[in-house]
């Protein structure tokens, strides 16, 4: 099966002006900047399959968003080899457009100044969308994000989480082949980001639609893709399965057991003991609360069993390292993967 997105040796640089320091007045007009090239991306490979959802990481200026304009046809390669659904995006972006659908944070694509139901009756004809599709895409868009209230209301009216809903659903009303999502949870609260993510999944489910999407709130990822690619300065650092993603870098777990009543001193250094055989360690240890951390997942059956054939336990939980701060530990690192 050919990949609906195929990227090889990618890069992309562009020019700016820099203000030399230590200059004044005429001087100053004539030699007060020099150019400076700055690589966006570098050298960057990577392929996406029809209907795979992968997320796109990293800290600001990794290159994110200029690999998502470059992938829409916005911005134009300096090097390298681009093909989506085996065109090439800035020189085909009109036949392309049919076949994507794409969210920009915060740049809407709905008109401003008409009710957003008379936009999406737009997109249906731009798009030429069959009826009984966009029964089915509108339906769930409308059920999943509780847009009904919005569908009256003009565009310039709205909040920005009341937008990014209505953008979210526009980019998927066509059942695109690929969605191009750069922070398309932007602005929304806790509940709405849930919508937003139930939607995503439904059209990936519904009608195989492939997602390349970035974002800050990493939740966005673990709860929609299976696949990241991390970025850092325009290279690669990591492409892989999520769950390879933290077996790699989010090896370390831990188990939190509340504490009926405190152990007895003299059993403390025998559990204490026991923990460290066991090939685990612990991380704190008061009269209400035991953390034992270990980075092997099989160990959390025979650590478990300590603690209840020892102590006096009221709860147990587990609880794996935030996506979040493992990607902090990576960039401080810069641990790449070979």
């Amino acid at each position: 099966m050919s990949p609906v997105i195929e990227i090889e040796n990618l890069s992309k640089s562009y020019t700016r002006s820099v203000k030399l320091p230590g200059l004044a007045g005429a001087l100053k007009a004539f030699l007060g900047t020099r150019k400076e090239t700055v690589q966006a991306v570098k050298d960057l490979s990577f392929r996406i399959q029809a209907g795979e959802a992968t997320g796109l990481i990293g800290e600001n200026g990794a290159g994110k968003s200029t690999t998502m304009k470059m992938l829409t046809g916005i911005l134009m390669p300096t090097d390298g080899k681009l093909t989506v659904l085996g065109r090439r995006p800035w020189s085909e972006r009109r036949k392309l457009a049919l076949d994507i659908g794409v969210v920009f944070g915060q740049r809407p694509q709905l008109l401003w100044d008409i009710p957003v139901r008379e936009t999406f009756d737009l997109l249906r004809v731009m798009y030429r969308i069959p009826q009984t599709l966009y029964r089915e895409t509108y339906g769930a868009a409308i059920k999943l994000l509780e847009m009904e209230p919005l569908m009256k209301v003009p565009v310039r009216q709205l909040s920005l989480g009341q937008r990014m809903r209505c953008d979210l659903a526009a980019a998927f009303l066509h059942a695109p082949k690929i969605a191009f999502l750069d922070e398309p949870t932007i602005g929304l609260d806790v509940f709405a980001k849930d919508q937003a993510r139930a939607l995503i999944r439904h059209m990936r489910e519904a009608f195989g639609c492939a997602v390349l999407l970035t974002t800050h709130d990493l939740k966005d990822i673990t709860e929609t893709c299976k696949r990241v690619i991390l970025l850092d300065r325009g290279r690669l650092l990591f492409d892989g399965s999520l769950d390879a993603f933290e077996d790699r870098f989010a090896r370390e777990h831990r188990l939190l057991a509340d504490l009926e009543q405190a152990a007895p001193d003299g059993d403390r250094g025998a559990i204490e003991a026991e923990v460290i055989r066991l090939g685990g360690r612990v991380g704190s240890w008061d009269s209400k609360r035991i953390v034992l951390i270990y980075e092997d997942k099989r160990l959390a059956k025979s650590l478990t069993e300590l603690l209840l054939s020892r102590l006096s336990v009221s709860d147990l939980s587990f609880e794996k390292p935030e996506i979040e701060a493992v990607v902090r530990r990576i960039y401080v690192n810069k641990n790449p993967v070979p």
